[in-house]
């Protein structure tokens, strides 16, 4: 019974996902020139937005976090110190 109902969602989901090199192939196919220049450079946007690289962080702003962070660290340090241990 289960097996009748995976079969045909693991075929839909295996069609469902295309490598990118199928997409680049589709654009070979078509034979008017300024159709498959366009086809292209539609993908080549897709990629490029694909790989944009994250935002740099602010430098300034990592390291206002890093002395938060810091000030945080000694204070939990200076209350752990003056907790009496085996009094």
């Amino acid at each position: 019974m289960l097996l009748k109902h995976a079969l045909p969602a693991v075929v839909v989901l295996a069609l469902s996902t295309t490598p990118a090199a199928a997409l680049e192939q589709n654009c070979r196919f078509i034979q008017a020139k300024p159709d498959r220049e366009a086809c292209y450079k539609r993908q080549e946007e897709e990629l490029a937005t694909k790989r944009k690289p994250a935002p740099a962080a602010d430098e300034s702003k990592t390291l206002e976090t890093m002395r938060q962070l810091r000030q945080d660290d000694d204070a939990v340090y200076r209350s752990i110190n003056n907790i009496c241990r085996g009094c």
